[in-house]
């Protein structure tokens, strides 16, 4: 598994867009079994009407584009899980994560 400290999060679903901001997030991408997973976890998000807004519909499906806290920028589709009450929420990549090479800088 690799990890990745992120320093910006983006997040789109068809016309909206949202800047996400944030005490600390980790992308984590794990390769097994000749499948690769990835996921975002954001923690500290103070934006509480998002977190509602996602927490109170079933079309969680959206584009993020993050950068790393090395420069690296990387984009994919996910599912956003937020938890209101604790002001976190985890991104559960599915498909490409474009940007990404395995064992690049970070």
């Amino acid at each position: 598994m690799e990890t990745y400290d992120l320093a910006t999060l983006r997040m789109n679903q068809e016309d909206e867009s949202w800047t996400i901001l944030f005490d600390n997030a980790k992308l984590m991408v794990m390769d097994e079994y000749g499948t690769r997973s990835w996921f975002i976890d954001v923690n500290g998000i103070p934006d509480s009407q998002l977190l509602d807004r996602f927490a109170n519909t079933a079309d969680i499906d959206v584009t993020v584009e993050a950068v790393t806290i090395g420069g690296r920028s990387l984009k994919g589709s996910g599912f956003f899980h937020p938890n209101p009450k604790h002001q976190t929420a985890a991104v559960r990549g599915h498909g490409e994560l474009v940007g990404y090479a395995p064992g690049a800088a970070r």
